[in-house]
């Protein structure tokens, strides 16, 4: 009886466990957190706050606390809706088994090797455009971690199958957002366009400019933004995260991977050539 007695408790323990990872979750993903936001888009205006340099960046809210970046009111949510279109948190599922994803040490090891592979471009490219790399290199580690099997396939790109293509993730409508293709692409140009996007450099380069052009949409200074600086430049990174991939959830992993030891070394460290000893 005491044995069985054990088990039932050990049972009803981790339903109670289940549920309150469910109730975490579910709470993480809210859009209308208690915790106070860094005011951003306000009509009539979307950049009225955001290229404002009036504001105290060390500004503290009345509890004290830094305001969290990641925090959108409904105002600014309707605004995004309405200028760019969003899709709200993705399903408390899908998050579990992205965080799932992020554990496996073997992935991981092998998403920044690619990484390493594309650093010149990030790198490059961003200072070209006057974005972040930490938010380049942060998008295309979320983007490779979780990226889709054998869509990179130029057949299977080709077929219509996926969406979006490369590292970035990026779909043909980011061409036409950059003016690079027409609104109404013929076959032959979305056939050339897929293989574009499925250029590994030519994707970075894509996805820069991606934020390049957000940034200038949204009216943000034409010089990297540091979330470690100033809360408004991290709401701003925050609101670009966003803005690439459509799900509220998708700015605290951003905002969490530019904050990474690994991918900060990876991208700041100077590689110097080995010399090979004397003899």
């Amino acid at each position: 009886m005491a044995s069985f007695f054990r088990r039932g408790e050990a049972k009803h323990w981790v339903v109670s466990l289940a549920s309150a990872l469910s109730l975490l979750i579910l709470a993480s993903a809210s859009p209308h957190s208690s915790r106070s936001s860094i005011p951003l888009l306000t009509e009539p205006g979307l950049t009225a706050s955001l290229s404002s340099d009036s504001t105290d960046p060390n500004a503290f809210t009345s509890e004290g606390q830094r305001p969290d970046p990641i925090d959108f009111s409904p105002e600014e949510l309707r605004e995004l809706q309405r200028r760019f279109g969003v899709h709200g948190p993705q399903a408390p599922l899908a998050q579990l088994f992205t965080r799932g994803l992020d554990q496996l040490t073997p992935l991981r090891a092998r998403t920044v090797e690619r990484l390493e592979e594309l650093r010149p471009t990030i790198l490059k490219e961003s200072r070209r455009q006057g974005i972040n790399p930490m938010l380049v290199a942060a998008v295309l580690f979320d983007e490779i971690q979780h990226a889709k099997p054998g869509e990179d396939l130029p057949l299977a790109a080709q077929s219509g199958l996926f969406s979006t293509h490369g590292p970035a993730q990026l779909g043909i409508g980011e061409l036409i957002h950059q003016g690079l293709l027409p609104a109404d692409p013929s076959p032959d140009q979305i056939y050339a366009a897929r293989q574009e996007l499925l250029d590994p450099d030519r994707n970075v380069s894509l996805l820069v400019g991606k934020f390049a052009r957000l940034s200038r949409e949204l009216g943000l200074p034409g010089h990297p933004l540091q979330a470690s600086g100033s809360p408004r430049d991290a709401k701003a990174l925050a609101t670009l995260a966003y803005l690439h991939n459509g799900k509220l959830d998708y700015p605290a992993r951003i905002l969490s991977y530019m904050q990474d030891p690994e991918l900060h070394a990876l991208i700041y460290s100077e590689r110097k050539p080995q010399l090979s000893p004397l003899i």
